[in-house]
């Protein structure tokens, strides 16, 4: 018998205002490294972007009346997290340390559209 649950997170939604695709290419492909993945055609035409790096994926869609969420965010798991700060402020995205969560480096920073990223990193 096959069990039955959850087995992963296939993907993350975030909005963005319509528009805001090539700002939003940028930051994730150049500041973050990803790469974008190909929306099906019948999705393509709602506009919006998909990006991919390893099994995460992160796909923002237009809302038209978009509002970032003020604590709402995904809390992406990272390598070498003190690098990987050092090159999201290379591309001048702006990066907040907070030491709160035990046993966890980690960093806040937004996204073009104002979408509010976890990045963190467990310690040694």
């Amino acid at each position: 018998m096959t069990a039955v649950g959850l087995a992963a997170v296939d993907h993350v939604q975030l909005a963005a205002p319509p528009g805001s695709e090539d700002a939003l290419r940028t930051f994730y492909t150049g500041a973050l490294g990803m790469t974008e993945i190909r929306k099906p055609p019948v999705l393509a035409a709602r506009g919006g972007c998909w990006f991919a790096a390893g099994p995460v994926q992160l796909h923002l869609g237009v809302e038209e009346d978009f509002r970032p969420a003020k604590k709402a965010h995904p809390g992406l798991r990272v390598t070498g997290i003190e690098a990987y700060a050092a090159r999201l402020e290379s591309h001048g995205v702006a990066v907040a340390w907070d030491d709160d969560l035990p046993g966890h480096r980690r960093f806040y920073a937004h996204d073009p559209a104002g979408n509010r990223l976890e990045f963190l990193e467990r310690d040694a």
